[in-house]
């Protein structure tokens, strides 16, 4: 991973679309911060769209997609994505899977939650799963006291005995039943939303994110960044994102944001070089609600 100075400033004055996980990288400490909403409105003035690419649940998306200055919202890994007519004040809804398989699918999820919940102790079901449609998402660190990562490893590990696709992000572990992820919901949302082929498109588009569920976001796109808390999850990626950020969390999403702007503006759109200053990863309890 290369500093975001590295970011070519002609590359970045390309850029007409920002896709961002929402858990530990448009959000600080579990709060969406006025920091980072404002890079959000900053870049939407600017005319780069905004799309958050996100686990959390369908029930989250809806109030995202309506309430944030964003185009669109891909909830659930890639299982729908949605996007609020603002003139018509009508929300629209594009799901993967139709609804008779989602909902067969969420009865061998309750199973499979029940047995790992059983087989793992410390782990519980995330605070939001009662608002999620084809997903099962299992806490192992947001309302829980942080599980060891052999832990984590079993709770992927009887996701995928089931038969189950399972992603690790910062705070849950994800297992869904269909051959979806975040980069097949945004290749139809770039379709059907944008008119356009992602893969013909793909230089104009940066994607930030944090963890290992934006593993297929971070391999795709040649212009991916990561915050800087990316390092925290460096030894189970794969694939790494080109650029990491000086900051971790919201304010590395903003620093990309005004690295972006500053390249539109016709400003050098330098970063700062200079070492950031690691701040220790807090343990995460209590019953706050966080985004992902």
């Amino acid at each position: 991973m290369r500093p975001l100075a590295d970011f070519p400033v002609a590359a970045r004055r390309r850029v007409t679309r920002v896709l961002a996980d929402i858990d530990d990288t448009l959000t600080t400490e579990g709060q969406i911060t006025a920091e980072a909403l404002a890079a959000i409105e900053r870049l939407a003035a600017a005319g780069i769209d905004v799309v958050p690419v996100t686990g959390r649940p369908a029930g989250w998306c809806d109030h995202i997609a309506r309430m944030w200055p964003v185009a669109a919202v891909i909830g659930e890994n890639g299982a729908f994505y949605f996007r609020h007519d603002r003139l018509r004040r009508t929300l629209a809804r594009r799901f993967y899977l139709d609804a008779g398989v989602r909902a067969a699918n969420r009865r061998r999820l309750e199973t499979l939650g029940r047995e790992i919940l059983a087989q793992v102790p410390g782990s519980a079901l995330a605070s939001d799963q009662a608002y999620r449609d084809a997903d099962l998402a299992v806490d192992y660190r947001e309302d829980v006291a942080q599980l060891p990562r052999p832990s984590v490893d079993r709770i992927v590990a009887l996701m995928i005995a089931a038969g189950a696709r399972a992603k690790v992000s910062s705070i849950h572990v994800n297992g869904w039943f269909g051959d979806y992820d975040k980069l097949v919901m945004t290749r139809i949302l770039f379709r059907e939303l944008f008119a356009a082929d992602l893969d013909a498109v793909k230089d104009t588009v940066v994607f930030v994110g944090d963890s290992p569920n934006d593993e297929p976001m971070f391999r795709f796109f040649s212009l991916a960044v990561g915050v800087a808390n990316v390092r925290d999850f460096a030894d189970q990626l794969k694939a790494l994102p080109a650029f990491v950020t000086r900051a971790r969390a919201g304010a590395g999403f903003a620093e990309v944001a005004a690295a972006l702007l500053a390249a539109k503006e016709g400003r050098s759109g330098a970063v700062n070089r200079a070492p950031a200053r690691r701040q220790p990863r807090k343990p995460r309890s209590g019953s706050r609600a966080r985004a992902r």
